[in-house]
């Protein structure tokens, strides 16, 4: 087909909502059908549809309805929320990715975006500086699904050439929406909390390191990776992403050179042994060689935005 139309799954989300609307900007209000379980009560977007992605005849049924060529998966529960239901999570975040994949490859679906994660690693993966191919051993239902989702990807490339693209998204951090259920979420509360309050209880301990990245970064990759000549992408599992790392502390200590009277303290509950068991940081240099990936946001450059765009709110 000429014409690209797209679908986002999941596209209320702290990631979907701000794609959906980049991927507007560049191809389009009508190229892009916006999908998702929950919208809010005044949303009267046109293009924006109630899809619940484990009906697998009402999803294959969008998929032809809206002549849709490209899809951006981005549906999922996160880490800390599909410890609560680990079987639901396995049915969300891997077979529906499943009935995508076949009915892609039946289908006129020329491109799909997949986002992994870095709960991928665990135990087996050096955690500084962890390299693209690593044994992978995974201990939340979160990173099981999107280990053995990678696998599926590479394997619907490689038997039936469907051109399945993806990375491992660190944490996410962004003004737009507020995060839920995922381990990471700290890094954008932290900011929320310290205008509002002036003060924040950490679930993590002050030096947990982790991967992080701003969300005008993550959307950037996302757009350029799919944008990529076909040529380009020779990793079809996924790529390791990364941007910046930091611990709750030095994330704290940027916040106080804006609020110098901000406090924070730390109580670490359940989440802390899924961030033990994660990267602190990443080697994402096959991303850069192949597609030419570049950051563009530091945490004092993040923090000042943040801060910026959070203001009016509480105020």
């Amino acid at each position: 087909m000429s014409q690209k139309t797209i679908l986002v799954t999941g596209a209320n989300g702290q990631l979907g909502r701000v794609l959906t609307n980049s991927l507007r900007e560049i191809y389009g209000e009508g190229s892009v059908i916006a999908s998702d379980l929950n919208f809010p009560d005044d949303n009267n977007d046109p293009n924006s549809i109630f899809l619940d992605i484990l009906n697998k005849d009402r999803f294959k049924e969008t998929i032809h309805d809206y002549n849709i060529t490209e899809v951006y998966h981005m549906a999922a529960i996160l880490s800390a929320s599909g410890e609560g239901n680990p079987m639901k999570t396995w049915n969300v975040n891997l077979n529906a990715l499943l009935d995508l994949l076949e009915m892609s490859k039946e289908m006129e679906v020329q491109k799909l975006f997949f986002p992994s994660t870095i709960a991928v690693f665990g135990q087996t993966t050096p955690q500084v500086n962890t390299p693209q191919d690593v044994p992978l051993l995974p201990e939340t239902v979160y990173g099981i699904s999107k280990t053995t989702g990678e696998l599926w990807c590479n394997y619907y490339y490689k038997r039936y050439g469907l051109d399945v693209r993806s990375v491992r998204y660190p944490g996410i951090i962004s003004y737009q929406s507020m995060p839920s259920g995922g381990t990471t979420d700290y890094a954008v509360e932290i900011y929320h909390e310290a205008l509002k309050n002036g003060t924040y209880e950490c679930f993590l301990g002050p030096e947990t390191a982790l991967p992080m990245m701003f969300i005008d970064d993550a959307i950037r990759a996302t757009i350029e990776l799919m944008q990529a000549p076909i040529d380009s992408i020779k990793t079809r599992y996924s790529y390791n992403l990364s941007a910046m790392s930091f611990t709750p502390a030095q994330l704290a200590e940027s916040i106080k050179t804006a609020l110098p009277d901000f406090t924070i303290n730390y109580k670490p509950d359940f989440r802390q042994a899924i961030a033990d068991s994660w990267s602190e940081s990443i080697d994402d240099t096959r991303a850069r060689e192949e597609w030419g990936w570049q950051p563009r946001f530091d945490l004092k450059k993040m923090t000042e935005i943040m801060l910026d765009k959070l203001k009016p709110k509480y105020s």
